[in-house]
C-alpha cells in the first residue's frame, strides 16, 4: 500500500483541477537511475494501465505498475514547502540507500 498526506493529497487535487488534460489520478512508478540506483517518477495521467493496481485514497486515484509497486510497498508520499523548495518527499521503507536529493534511492 502507498499512503498519500493530507498535504500530498491536496497537492495531487490542485494539479489535476489545473491540468490542461483530463486527468484521471496520479501515476507513480520507479525506473532505473538517478545517484541510488532507482529513480521516482509521477505525473498526472488519464486512466490505469492494464497491468496497473489502482489504490482510491480520499477521492485520489493512484495508478502502479506492478513493476514498482514491489518497490514502493509502504511508502509514505508527503508534499512539503520549505523556504529552499517545495516539492514532493519519499519514506520508503524498502529503501536501503537513498541520494540527498530525496528522489533516488537503492
Amino acid at each position: 500500500m502507498i499512503t498519500l498526506t493530507s498535504s500530498a493529497l491536496n497537492a495531487v487535487r490542485s494539479a489535476i483541477a489545473g491540468a490542461a488534460n483530463p486527468a484521471g489520478g496520479l501515476r507513480i512508478s520507479v525506473d532505473a537511475g538517478g545517484c541510488a540506483g532507482y529513480k521516482y517518477m509521477m505525473g498526472l495521467a488519464g486512466e490505469a494501465e492494464a497491468d496497473d493496481t489502482v489504490i482510491d485514497q480520499d477521492g485520489v486515484k493512484v495508478f502502479v505498475d506492478t513493476k514498482s509497486h514491489e518497490l514502493l510497498n509502504g511508502t509514505t508520499i508527503d508534499f512539503v514547502v520549505a523556504l529552499e523548495g517545495s516539492g514532493f518527499t519519499f519514506d520508503n521503507p524498502n529503501a536501503k540507500s537513498a541520494c540527498g536529493c530525496g528522489k533516488s534511492f537503492g
